[in-house]
Protein backbone atom coordinates (compact mmCIF):
# COMPACT_ATOMS: atom_id res chain seq x y z
CA UNK A 1 0.00 0.00 0.00
CA UNK A 2 2.88 2.36 1.00
CA UNK A 3 4.65 2.46 -2.56
CA UNK A 4 1.58 2.39 -4.56
CA UNK A 5 0.47 5.19 -3.10
CA UNK A 6 3.83 7.34 -2.96
CA UNK A 7 4.02 6.42 -6.51
CA UNK A 8 1.14 8.17 -7.26
CA UNK A 9 1.91 11.04 -5.13
CA UNK A 10 5.66 11.72 -6.09
CA UNK A 11 4.89 13.81 -8.75
CA UNK A 12 2.36 15.76 -7.26
CA UNK A 13 2.70 19.44 -5.03
CA UNK A 14 -1.00 19.38 -3.16
CA UNK A 15 1.02 20.47 -0.21
CA UNK A 16 3.98 22.68 0.28
CA UNK A 17 6.12 19.77 1.78
CA UNK A 18 9.51 19.17 0.38
CA UNK A 19 9.90 16.58 -1.70
CA UNK A 20 10.99 14.05 0.81
CA UNK A 21 8.40 15.28 2.70
CA UNK A 22 6.20 14.89 -0.26
CA UNK A 23 6.68 10.95 -1.04
CA UNK A 24 6.03 9.88 3.36
CA UNK A 25 2.47 11.04 2.86
CA UNK A 26 1.17 7.24 2.80
CA UNK A 27 -0.07 4.73 5.13
CA UNK A 28 2.83 3.82 7.14
CA UNK A 29 4.05 0.30 8.44
CA UNK A 30 4.95 -0.66 11.84
CA UNK A 31 8.43 -0.76 10.85
CA UNK A 32 7.87 3.06 9.18
CA UNK A 33 6.51 4.29 12.55
CA UNK A 34 9.25 3.03 14.13
CA UNK A 35 12.22 4.21 11.87
CA UNK A 36 10.61 8.15 12.31
CA UNK A 37 10.25 7.71 16.24
CA UNK A 38 13.90 6.40 16.87
CA UNK A 39 14.60 8.02 20.29
CA UNK A 40 11.86 6.39 21.68
CA UNK A 41 13.16 2.99 23.93
CA UNK A 42 9.66 2.21 25.57
CA UNK A 43 6.90 -0.41 24.69
CA UNK A 44 4.96 0.35 21.49
CA UNK A 45 1.49 -0.79 19.84
CA UNK A 46 1.31 -3.75 17.09
CA UNK A 47 1.34 -0.69 14.55
CA UNK A 48 4.49 0.54 15.86
CA UNK A 49 3.17 3.93 17.51
CA UNK A 50 4.96 4.41 20.72
CA UNK A 51 3.31 3.99 23.92
CA UNK A 52 4.05 6.42 26.58
CA UNK A 53 2.62 4.57 30.06
CA UNK A 54 -0.59 5.17 31.42
CA UNK A 55 0.95 6.96 34.55
CA UNK A 56 2.37 9.62 32.45
CA UNK A 57 -0.57 10.46 30.59
CA UNK A 58 -2.29 10.51 34.34
CA UNK A 59 0.20 13.33 36.02
CA UNK A 60 0.02 14.68 32.22
CA UNK A 61 -3.08 16.44 33.16
CA UNK A 62 -2.01 18.68 35.94
CA UNK A 63 0.71 20.27 33.72
CA UNK A 64 0.28 23.05 32.38
CA UNK A 65 0.78 24.44 28.39
CA UNK A 66 3.65 27.29 29.91
CA UNK A 67 5.52 23.99 31.40
CA UNK A 68 5.44 21.75 28.69
CA UNK A 69 6.26 24.20 26.61
CA UNK A 70 9.43 25.36 28.22
CA UNK A 71 10.56 21.84 28.47
CA UNK A 72 10.04 21.36 24.80
CA UNK A 73 11.70 24.48 24.29
CA UNK A 74 14.55 23.93 25.56
CA UNK A 75 15.17 20.20 24.26
CA UNK A 76 15.04 21.94 20.82
CA UNK A 77 11.16 21.28 19.63
CA UNK A 78 10.03 24.81 19.00
CA UNK A 79 7.06 23.94 16.62
CA UNK A 80 4.84 21.95 18.99
CA UNK A 81 1.57 24.48 19.49
CA UNK A 82 -1.15 25.42 18.06
CA UNK A 83 -4.14 27.68 18.89
CA UNK A 84 -7.31 29.12 17.35
CA UNK A 85 -9.22 26.20 18.03
CA UNK A 86 -12.97 25.72 18.50
CA UNK A 87 -13.37 23.59 21.62
CA UNK A 88 -15.89 20.80 22.80
CA UNK A 89 -16.13 20.97 26.58
CA UNK A 90 -13.80 23.72 26.81
CA UNK A 91 -13.30 23.25 30.91
CA UNK A 92 -11.81 19.77 30.38
CA UNK A 93 -8.32 18.36 29.53
CA UNK A 94 -7.17 16.55 26.53
CA UNK A 95 -4.83 14.02 27.14
CA UNK A 96 -3.59 10.92 24.95
CA UNK A 97 -1.69 9.36 22.67
CA UNK A 98 -1.48 10.16 18.78
CA UNK A 99 -3.29 8.23 15.74
CA UNK A 100 -2.40 11.17 12.94
CA UNK A 101 -4.00 10.94 9.68
CA UNK A 102 -3.61 13.56 6.77
CA UNK A 103 -6.39 14.45 4.04
CA UNK A 104 -5.94 16.61 0.39
CA UNK A 105 -8.20 18.05 -1.85
CA UNK A 106 -9.91 15.20 -3.70
CA UNK A 107 -8.55 13.23 -6.74
CA UNK A 108 -10.43 10.54 -8.19
CA UNK A 109 -7.11 9.07 -9.21
CA UNK A 110 -5.46 8.47 -6.09
CA UNK A 111 -8.72 7.80 -4.28
CA UNK A 112 -9.41 4.73 -6.36
CA UNK A 113 -6.37 3.54 -5.80
CA UNK A 114 -6.82 4.09 -1.72
CA UNK A 115 -10.04 2.37 -1.89
CA UNK A 116 -8.99 -0.44 -3.95
CA UNK A 117 -6.45 -1.11 -1.85
CA UNK A 118 -8.56 -0.56 1.13
CA UNK A 119 -10.62 -3.86 -0.49
CA UNK A 120 -7.81 -5.86 -0.53
CA UNK A 121 -6.83 -4.87 2.92
CA UNK A 122 -10.16 -5.97 4.73
CA UNK A 123 -10.80 -2.09 5.36
CA UNK A 124 -14.50 -1.71 5.97
CA UNK A 125 -16.24 1.71 4.99
CA UNK A 126 -15.90 5.12 3.76
CA UNK A 127 -11.88 5.96 4.24
CA UNK A 128 -12.72 8.65 7.63
CA UNK A 129 -13.76 5.31 9.48
CA UNK A 130 -10.53 3.67 8.74
CA UNK A 131 -8.33 5.36 11.14
CA UNK A 132 -11.02 5.44 13.49
CA UNK A 133 -10.98 1.71 13.53
CA UNK A 134 -7.54 1.20 14.61
CA UNK A 135 -7.63 3.61 17.69
CA UNK A 136 -6.62 2.17 21.24
CA UNK A 137 -7.80 3.30 24.90
CA UNK A 138 -6.67 6.61 25.64
CA UNK A 139 -5.93 7.55 21.86
CA UNK A 140 -5.99 10.97 20.32
CA UNK A 141 -7.04 11.09 16.69
CA UNK A 142 -4.88 14.03 15.51
CA UNK A 143 -5.98 14.46 11.31
CA UNK A 144 -4.61 17.39 8.95
CA UNK A 145 -8.26 18.17 7.13
CA UNK A 146 -6.29 21.03 5.53
CA UNK A 147 -8.99 23.27 7.39
CA UNK A 148 -11.82 22.23 4.79
CA UNK A 149 -15.14 23.73 5.88
CA UNK A 150 -17.96 23.74 3.85
CA UNK A 151 -18.48 20.38 2.49
CA UNK A 152 -15.61 19.19 4.69
CA UNK A 153 -17.02 17.66 7.92
CA UNK A 154 -15.67 13.80 7.75
CA UNK A 155 -16.63 13.47 11.52
CA UNK A 156 -20.38 13.44 13.01
CA UNK A 157 -22.08 12.03 16.01
CA UNK A 158 -21.75 8.49 14.24
CA UNK A 159 -18.05 8.48 13.82
CA UNK A 160 -17.47 10.57 16.92
CA UNK A 161 -19.42 7.90 18.59
CA UNK A 162 -17.27 5.87 17.13
CA UNK A 163 -13.74 7.26 17.95
CA UNK A 164 -15.12 7.86 21.65
CA UNK A 165 -16.25 4.10 22.10
CA UNK A 166 -12.92 2.71 20.92
CA UNK A 167 -10.51 5.10 22.64
CA UNK A 168 -12.54 7.15 25.25
CA UNK A 169 -11.49 10.65 24.29
CA UNK A 170 -11.57 13.31 21.74
CA UNK A 171 -10.30 14.48 18.73
CA UNK A 172 -7.58 17.12 17.58
CA UNK A 173 -8.85 18.08 13.98
CA UNK A 174 -7.84 21.00 11.65
CA UNK A 175 -11.23 20.94 9.52
CA UNK A 176 -14.95 20.90 10.26
CA UNK A 177 -17.37 18.61 12.51
CA UNK A 178 -21.00 18.07 12.23
CA UNK A 179 -23.72 17.24 14.66
CA UNK A 180 -21.99 19.62 17.46
CA UNK A 181 -25.54 18.72 19.77
CA UNK A 182 -24.55 14.87 19.37
CA UNK A 183 -21.03 15.47 19.84
CA UNK A 184 -21.54 17.22 22.78
CA UNK A 185 -23.74 15.01 24.55
CA UNK A 186 -20.35 12.75 24.97
CA UNK A 187 -19.08 13.57 28.11
CA UNK A 188 -15.62 13.43 27.87
CA UNK A 189 -15.16 14.31 23.88
CA UNK A 190 -12.95 16.87 24.41
CA UNK A 191 -12.02 18.11 21.40
CA UNK A 192 -10.15 20.65 19.87
CA UNK A 193 -11.24 21.54 16.06
CA UNK A 194 -11.19 24.39 13.83
CA UNK A 195 -14.77 24.74 13.00
CA UNK A 196 -18.35 23.53 12.85
CA UNK A 197 -20.44 23.12 9.80
CA UNK A 198 -24.02 21.39 8.78
CA UNK A 199 -22.88 20.38 5.51
CA UNK A 200 -21.64 16.81 4.73
CA UNK A 201 -17.75 15.24 3.55
CA UNK A 202 -18.08 13.41 0.66
CA UNK A 203 -14.86 11.28 0.54
CA UNK A 204 -15.88 7.83 -1.18
CA UNK A 205 -16.27 7.41 -5.03
CA UNK A 206 -19.45 4.98 -4.61
CA UNK A 207 -21.38 8.65 -3.02
CA UNK A 208 -21.59 9.65 -6.83
CA UNK A 209 -20.58 12.90 -5.33
CA UNK A 210 -17.62 15.51 -6.27
CA UNK A 211 -14.79 14.26 -4.09
CA UNK A 212 -14.07 16.76 -1.51
CA UNK A 213 -11.16 15.10 0.18
CA UNK A 214 -9.20 12.02 -0.40
CA UNK A 215 -7.21 10.94 2.92
CA UNK A 216 -3.33 9.76 2.01
CA UNK A 217 -1.44 9.11 4.94
CA UNK A 218 -2.56 7.34 8.22
CA UNK A 219 0.34 7.09 11.15
CA UNK A 220 2.74 9.28 9.45
CA UNK A 221 4.16 12.74 9.68
CA UNK A 222 1.26 15.44 10.31
CA UNK A 223 1.40 19.05 10.02
CA UNK A 224 -1.33 20.98 12.33
CA UNK A 225 -1.09 24.49 11.75
CA UNK A 226 2.31 25.16 12.80
CA UNK A 227 2.90 22.46 14.54
CA UNK A 228 4.52 18.68 13.26
CA UNK A 229 2.65 15.70 15.34
CA UNK A 230 3.96 12.21 15.25
CA UNK A 231 2.42 9.02 15.87
CA UNK A 232 2.53 8.53 19.30
CA UNK A 233 2.73 12.17 20.47
CA UNK A 234 1.42 12.92 23.33
CA UNK A 235 -1.43 15.74 23.21
CA UNK A 236 -1.70 18.23 25.90
CA UNK A 237 -4.90 20.37 25.33
CA UNK A 238 -6.22 22.77 27.64
CA UNK A 239 -7.11 26.37 27.68
CA UNK A 240 -7.81 27.06 23.85
CA UNK A 241 -4.23 25.34 23.26
CA UNK A 242 -2.66 22.41 21.83
CA UNK A 243 0.74 20.76 22.60
CA UNK A 244 1.93 17.99 20.74
CA UNK A 245 4.73 16.50 23.11
CA UNK A 246 7.04 13.85 21.68
CA UNK A 247 7.20 10.70 23.67
CA UNK A 248 10.62 10.41 24.61
CA UNK A 249 10.15 13.58 26.51
CA UNK A 250 6.43 13.03 27.95
CA UNK A 251 8.30 11.82 31.06
CA UNK A 252 10.77 14.69 31.38
CA UNK A 253 7.58 17.26 31.01
CA UNK A 254 5.85 15.92 33.99
CA UNK A 255 8.42 15.36 36.19
CA UNK A 256 9.74 19.36 35.25
CA UNK A 257 6.20 20.49 35.85
CA UNK A 258 5.72 18.67 39.17
CA UNK A 259 9.00 20.27 40.60
CA UNK A 260 8.01 23.42 39.34
CA UNK A 261 4.46 22.87 41.14
CA UNK A 262 6.23 21.67 44.40
CA UNK A 263 8.61 25.53 44.54
CA UNK A 264 5.66 27.75 43.66
CA UNK A 265 3.66 25.97 46.55
CA UNK A 266 6.56 26.44 49.11
CA UNK A 267 7.07 29.62 47.80
CA UNK A 268 3.51 30.64 48.30
CA UNK A 269 3.04 29.27 51.74
CA UNK A 270 5.55 31.20 53.09
CA UNK A 271 4.97 34.23 50.87
CA UNK A 272 1.69 34.13 52.89
CA UNK A 273 3.04 33.22 56.12
CA UNK A 274 5.48 35.91 55.48
CA UNK A 275 8.40 34.55 55.83
CA UNK A 276 10.13 35.36 52.76
CA UNK A 277 10.09 38.74 50.73
CA UNK A 278 8.76 38.22 46.87
CA UNK A 279 12.08 39.01 46.04
CA UNK A 280 13.62 36.42 47.78
CA UNK A 281 11.10 33.94 46.09
CA UNK A 282 11.22 34.69 43.04
CA UNK A 283 15.22 35.16 42.73
CA UNK A 284 17.64 32.54 42.86
CA UNK A 285 16.70 31.09 46.15
CA UNK A 286 19.65 31.19 49.31
CA UNK A 287 21.45 28.20 51.01
CA UNK A 288 18.90 28.91 53.77
CA UNK A 289 15.69 28.70 51.56
CA UNK A 290 16.61 25.54 49.83
CA UNK A 291 17.36 24.08 52.97
CA UNK A 292 13.90 25.16 53.94
CA UNK A 293 12.42 23.84 50.60
CA UNK A 294 13.83 20.30 51.40
CA UNK A 295 12.69 20.21 54.71
CA UNK A 296 9.23 21.61 54.10
CA UNK A 297 9.41 18.52 51.30
CA UNK A 298 9.85 15.99 54.28
CA UNK A 299 7.28 17.22 56.31
CA UNK A 300 4.79 17.76 53.78
CA UNK A 301 5.49 14.62 51.00
CA UNK A 302 2.29 12.40 52.23
CA UNK A 303 0.13 15.62 51.49
CA UNK A 304 1.54 16.27 47.85
CA UNK A 305 -0.39 16.41 45.19
CA UNK A 306 3.70 14.83 43.36
CA UNK A 307 4.03 11.22 43.70
CA UNK A 308 6.34 10.65 46.76
CA UNK A 309 9.07 8.85 44.45
CA UNK A 310 9.35 12.42 42.39
CA UNK A 311 9.83 14.00 45.81
CA UNK A 312 12.53 11.60 47.09
CA UNK A 313 14.37 12.19 43.88
CA UNK A 314 14.71 15.83 44.12
CA UNK A 315 15.63 15.31 47.96
CA UNK A 316 18.54 12.59 46.89
CA UNK A 317 19.69 15.27 44.05
CA UNK A 318 20.11 17.83 46.91
CA UNK A 319 22.19 16.17 48.82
Amino acid sequence: MRKMIAGVLAGMSLLAFTPRLTAQQEFFTRDDVIKYTPDWQGERFPDGRPKVPDDILDRMKNVTLEEAWATLRNAGFVHQYEDGWYSIHPDQILVGRALTAVWMPGRPDIQKVIEDQGKKDNRQGATNAWPVDMLQPRDVYVADHFGLKTDGPSIGDNVGNAIYARSGNGIVYDGAVRDINGLNELPNFTSFVRFYDPSHHFGSLASGRLLNSTMVSINGPTRIGHATVMPGDVILGRNGGVLFIPPQLAERVVKESESTRLEDTFGHQRLREKKYTAGQIDAKWSPEIEQDYHQWLKENENHLTVPKAQIEEILKEAK
